[in-house]
């Protein structure tokens, strides 16, 4: 079953993935150039290319991928795109990571799922872009979230007011929180994160995370009330 929804106009949730807590938000925006924020796992039900059609898009129409972080629920999907030839967006940290220039710690219990994981899932043949702080991808301005992920990226589009934040946070019934500990690298630095994004990031009504339910109204308030809980 296809459950695309528009969170605002040009602003689309894909739920992809199998079921909790493998399941996972992909989202599309459409600001005249045709963007995908992740990309779910490498099989989804529904599809990712199901999911595109009942926003109206094809897997063709997909101009650019913006990653959050490597993680195969987040970039397993790529491979549902075939040979697509425009660019992969990653944080520089998590793309040195995919390529092996950094080696994580052994006693990391991520770092050791990491090590293992992009032995069979390097991402060969996929035009990845290194992504810095900062940075401006269109309508997307790039903040380094660590934590979670070494080089985890949340994508923020002022002119949506919609804040794409990945598996920096999580959403319980209609309530930000922060990933496990068993998910992430570092609990402490996911925490700054939280704190440091909402001091650095404009204005936004959306939230729009990989795992729970988007929050469409005040959601830099949300953000804002987790920043003082976590």
């Amino acid at each position: 079953m296809t459950v695309a929804r528009e969170l605002r106009e040009g602003v689309w949730l894909l739920e992809l993935g199998l079921v909790p807590p493998l399941a996972s938000n992909a989202f599309l925006v459409d600001d005249g150039t045709v963007t995908l924020v992740d990309t779910g796992l490498f099989v989804n039900r529904p599809a990712l290319a199901d999911e595109l059609a009942a926003a109206g898009y094809a897997v063709g129409d997909v101009d650019r991928v913006l990653l959050t972080h490597y993680d195969i629920d987040h970039v397993g999907g790529l491979r549902a795109l075939g040979a697509f030839a425009g660019p992969v967006y990653l944080g520089a940290a998590d793309l040195a990571l995919v390529r092996r220039e950094v080696t994580p710690s052994p006693v990391s219990h991520k770092g050791l799922f990491h090590r293992a994981v992009r032995r069979v899932w390097d991402l060969a043949g996929v035009d990845l872009v290194g992504v810095e702080d900062g940075d401006t991808i269109g309508g997307f301005t790039a903040y380094h979230t660590p934590g979670h992920n070494p080089g985890h990226t949340v994508y923020v589009h002022a002119d949506f007011g919609v804040a794409f934040l990945g598996d920096l946070v999580w959403e319980s019934d209609g309530r930000l929180t922060t990933p496990e500990w068993f998910d992430s690298y570092d609990m402490d630095e996911l925490r700054g994160s939280v704190r440091a994004l909402v001091e650095r990031a404009p204005p936004f009504e959306v939230v729009a995370m990989a795992h729970g339910t988007p929050l469409t109204a005040r959601g830099d308030d949300a953000l804002a009330d987790l920043a003082t809980r976590c």
